[in-house]
């Protein structure tokens, strides 16, 4: 029995060693990995478009070495790797944490660019370009936070290398959310909630006058002024109206009575409720449809030679 006993013991302990032969070098290999080597092995990673791998290396050496001497760059490699990765909120948390750990960083305005960037590719639809798909309709919160991220950007570092395009995606920015208010004051003149839709015109009046949306705005505000028995109001919306866009003629009736195709497809086919802002002829306006794609014709074609990659910022 004790000779049972002492065998069953000696071979507890050879298994045990064994294991740690052939299963523990491993383990303490990784553990001893110098940080150069895993921000070398992230960098190589990024550069063979490996993403998945460089954050699973960036990872790595933000948990190994919080306060190494690449800790800092290794949070900004790894905010660019979610973006190009497709995790897009991993992207945005990111870039929120590196902004608020280090707000005075030489290059926050990279982590305020790519923020921005993310939340302004998580906005366009992947069927824009396929289906005339009206983006009016859609929650403008991606929209919202990627303008609030290159407004930031351009107020804080005016000479940034990233300010030139930030500037011109806020331009389809500004758009985006301008047609949105449009869209939710049609809602309330549909429903004849007459100071709610003259206090969304008034809103893009006051901040997106550089939109052709302003027009649109202001017929609104004298339609619903003169709804609520608000002649001053109304009388001070028509001038600046006339003033500023003579001649113009608006097509806000026409908010009062959706098509049964737009209300049952959610607005995806069948006439929408504004013409285009420049009032082009509709021969034009279908050839340039033909011709660019939606997202080209919002930003007046500023991105349609724009394919600069991003770099990450050394």
């Amino acid at each position: 029995m004790r000779l049972a006993k002492l065998f069953a013991i000696l071979s507890i302990c050879i298994m045990t060693a064994g294991c740690s032969w052939f299963g523990g070098g491993e383990e303490t290999d990784n553990l001893d990995t110098p940080e150069q080597t895993i921000y070398d092995e992230a960098i190589s990673a990024l550069k063979a478009d490996n993403y998945p791998l460089a954050i699973e290396k960036l990872q790595l050496l933000e948990a190994r070495y919080p306060f190494g001497q690449y800790s800092e760059q290794a949070q900004l490699e790894l905010i660019f790797a979610y973006h190009k990765n497709g995790e897009a909120e991993a992207a945005k948390a990111a870039a929120d944490r590196f902004i608020r750990l280090h707000p005075n960083h030489p290059n926050l305005d990279y982590a305020l660019y790519l923020k921005g960037l993310t939340a302004f590719n998580q906005d366009k639809s992947i069927f824009e370009d396929y289906l005339p798909i009206d983006e009016s309709t859609r929650d403008p919160g991606n929209a919202l936070d990627s303008f609030n991220s290159f407004d930031t950007l351009i107020k804080r570092f005016p000479n940034s290398q990233y300010a030139p395009d930030s500037q011109k995606r806020m331009v389809y920015l500004k758009n985006r959310l301008a047609q949105y208010e449009i869209h939710v004051a049609r809602y309330y003149v549909r429903r004849e909630a007459w100071l709610a839709a003259a206090n969304r015109g008034r809103y893009v009046v006051e901040n997106y006058q550089e939109t052709p949306l302003v027009p649109e705005a202001l017929s609104i505000m004298v339609l619903g002024y003169n709804q609520l028995q608000l002649p001053e109001l109304a009388a001070d919306a028509q001038a600046v109206l006339d003033a500023n866009f003579p001649g113009y003629k608006t097509n806000i009736a026409r908010a009062k009575k959706e098509s049964l195709l737009s209300s049952a497809t959610f607005g995806l086919f069948g006439e929408g409720d504004q013409e285009p802002a420049n009032q082009q002829p509709a021969s034009q306006v279908e050839e340039d449809t033909d011709e660019r794609s939606w997202f080209s014709i919002m930003t007046f074609g500023v991105f349609d030679d724009d394919d600069e990659e991003i770099q990450p910022a050394q």
